[in-house]
């Protein structure tokens, strides 16, 4: 017996905290902001080269201003529908959390399919390549599909992302006082929704 029990002294139990859900949201915005800077120096690389170039072409000339605006559009909502999802789940609700993982994994993958065919458009249809088009600077090309490459795959990645959670979510791995990978997930998804519209912004607008 501890002489602090003998003389009957209470002594206070040490607290023990959590750190796996503080670290992981600090895993992913320390990612974030280093894929930030990636996404950065693609945009300042983009708009160096157009600045310094005497026949860069119109964008709203080569490119589908209208589909792309609605791509961005269909990206906005899945956005919504994460929040939802996050939203559901903080309650308990595990059917409306499965609801709206699959309708923002369905807005991502529409992303996706609708970018494939703007890039089969461009290259098929108007000859716009990586190295080279005909409508003026090669480097349009090559900015475009590296810029844009890019973020799709990280909606691709973001997709596979989701669609892991929800497959977790069939089994009940997620609830009201166990929701961070959830919200962890939603901080990468509005990242992703996020850069879209920059680059929406100065590649297809400006």
């Amino acid at each position: 017996m501890s002489q602090a029990a003998a003389m009957g002294t209470h002594v206070a139990e040490p607290v023990e905290y959590s750190l796996t859900d503080s670290l992981g949201k600090l895993g992913m915005w320390t990612f974030l902001a280093g894929d930030a800077m990636g996404f950065g120096a693609l945009i300042v690389g983009y708009g160096a080269l157009r600045i310094y170039s005497a026949n860069w072409p119109q964008p709203s000339n080569v490119l589908g201003v209208p589909l792309t605006a609605f791509m961005t559009f269909v990206l906005i909502c899945s956005s919504v529908t994460m929040v939802k999802a996050l939203s559901a789940i903080q309650y308990g609700d595990q059917a409306r959390l499965r609801l709206f993982l699959l309708l923002t994994i369905l807005g991502g993958s529409t992303f996706l399919g609708l970018q494939a065919y703007e890039w089969t458009h461009l290259i098929d249809g108007k000859g716009v390549g990586i190295s080279g088009n005909p409508y003026g600077a090669a480097q349009f090309g090559t900015t475009f599909f590296v810029l844009t490459g890019f973020h799709g795959m990280h909606v691709t990645g973001g997709v596979i992302y989701l669609l892991t959670l929800f497959i977790r979510s069939l089994f009940g791995k997620y609830s009201a006082a166990h929701y961070h990978p959830i919200e962890i997930a939603g901080l990468y998804w509005h990242f992703v929704d996020l850069v879209w519209i920059l680059i929406f912004t100065f590649v297809y607008l400006l």
